[in-house]
Order: structure tokens, then C-alpha cells, then sequence
């Protein structure tokens, strides 16, 4: 898997004095961290099954791919967490593969936690790749009911440190919901609540929909998965120019589905 990214100016990586307020941030991640604990640790044959990273030798090459990309991330975002959306210039193109490793490859930092949220209401498979059955429904069942409460729609994965939160049921009109003040809310919430939080929205098909587009709004960086020989040159360019070039964190080059 190739990656590539647009210039932006790096953050500086050099030694500043904490604040208190700093160390009181640092120190509330890492008690955020120390609470979970997950019930159910994947082996490594049960994360190739599901197409994941592992930090395994037989799967370096690819999870060193993935690292690459959160490094990149990292630099843009600096200090901060931030909200990623992946979002495949077509349907196939890989774009909920990137997306769940590229969750799984921030939460194999034991100082971060990663949240993978299934954006795409017409072709919903975070649940089904990552073997959690969603009894509680999702995000578009709180988006219509908040009484139904977050933490309910938080999943474990089987990865440390990863939840997943499903679209939920299946809806035909997505982007009423994605472009609603609760939804906003609802990301803000779920950022600031935890500073060690990074979240990812694994969304839908740029040329098939406008819900990326609006989701982008919602976001801090944007990554494009392009499937490789799949999506031309010309494919590539529309759809680029459907975000803001200031969030265009970079195109991802996926030969995997």
C-alpha cells in the first residue's frame, strides 16, 4: 500500500515546558487508559481472519504501512486529538480496510485509545469485519433516541484499547442525520471527553453519495482511499475537489477490497 499527502507545515516536535494544565491532561489520559480492559484479546489467527494488523512478524510490512500513516496524522495534528474521516472515492475501493487499521494502528500505541465509527448507512460492515453484534443498536438509533445513551453503542473489538460504535439500522436518507446539530455534538462529545481519544469515521463512497462530503465538515484531516487500478486519474481529481484542501491530510493507494 502506497500513501501519499499534500504539503502542510509540520508541528514543531521540540521539548516545550509542561504546564499544570498539560500534566493534569497527561494525567487524566493515562487513568482513562488504565480503566479499560477488554474482555476478549483477538489472536493473531483471528485478526488475519478479519483482515487486521498485528504487530506479529508474518505482519510487519502491512502494519508498518498503517504506522506510517499515523506518524503523518500525528505531525498534522500535533498535540491534540482529532477526528479522521476515511472516505474511498468508490464503492470497493477498500475504504472500511484502511479505515479499521488505521484505528487499530493508533490504539497499538498504549497511550492512545481509538474509536472507529461506521459512517456508511448504505453499506454498514464494521460490525460484520470485526465480529460484534450489535444488540444495542448504533449511531443513527442514539441520533434518533439520546435517551438509549453512548456508552451502550460503544463496542469491544477484541483489540486493546479500540471500540467500535455501528451505524446502526440501516437508513436510505443518511445525510439528514450526518448534518445535524446532535451529530456534531455528539463527536465533540465524545473527543474532548477523553484527550488520549482519537476518533475515525469510516464513511461512505465519495462518488455515489454526498454523505463524506458532509461529513467532512464534521472533521479534522480527510484521507481518500483510492483503489488501485480501480479509480482513474480523472475519478481521483472529483473527487478531491469535494473537500477542503486545509483538511486533505493525503490519498491512501489500497490494493486490498
Amino acid at each position: 500500500m502506497n500513501s501519499s499527502s499534500p504539503d502542510h507545515d509540520p508541528v514543531p516536535n521540540g521539548s516545550l515546558p509542561a504546564s499544570s494544565a498539560d500534566l493534569a491532561q497527561r494525567t487524566s489520559a493515562s487513568r482513562s487508559i488504565a480503566r479499560i480492559v477488554e474482555p476478549r484479546t483477538l489472536p493473531v489467527r483471528a485478526l488475519e481472519d478479519r483482515r487486521l494488523i498485528h504487530q506479529d512478524g508474518s505482519g510487519r510490512e502491512q502494519a508498518d504501512a498503517f504506522r506510517e500513516i499515523r506518524t503523518r496524522l500525528l505531525s498534522l495534528g500535533g498535540v491534540s486529538n482529532f477526528v479522521t474521516l476515511v472516505a474511498p472515492i468508490s464503492h470497493g475501493s477498500g475504504g472500511s480496510f484502511v479505515a479499521r487499521n488505521l484505528a487499530a494502528a493508533f490504539a497499538f500505541d498504549e497511550a492512545k485509545t481509538a474509536l472507529l465509527l461506521d459512517c456508511d448507512a448504505r453499506h454498514p460492515s464494521q460490525h460484520t469485519a470485526l465480529g460484534v453484534d450489535p444488540v444495542n443498536g448504533g449511531m443513527i438509533d442514539y441520533l434518533e433516541h439520546p435517551s438509549l445513551g453512548v456508552e451502550k453503542i460503544l463496542y469491544h473489538t477484541g483489540i486493546p484499547r479500540l471500540r467500535l460504535m455501528p451505524v446502526g439500522r440501516q437508513r436510505e436518507m443518511s445525510a439528514e442525520y450526518f448534518s445535524s446539530f446532535r451529530m456534531r455534538a455528539v463527536l465533540d462529545s465524545l473527543r474532548s471527553r477523553y484527550s488520549d481519544r482519537y476518533l475515525f469515521l469510516d464513511g461512505p463512497a465519495v462518488n455515489n453519495s454526498p454523505d463524506s462530503r458532509i461529513l467532512s465538515d464534521l472533521v479534522d484531516f480527510v484521507v481518500l482511499v483510492v483503489g488501485y487500478g480501480r479509480d482513474t486519474p480523472q475519478a481521483i481529481a472529483k473527487a478531491i475537489a469535494n473537500f477542503d484542501p486545509a483538511k486533505l491530510a493525503g490519498v491512501v493507494f489500497n490494493h486490498a477490497p
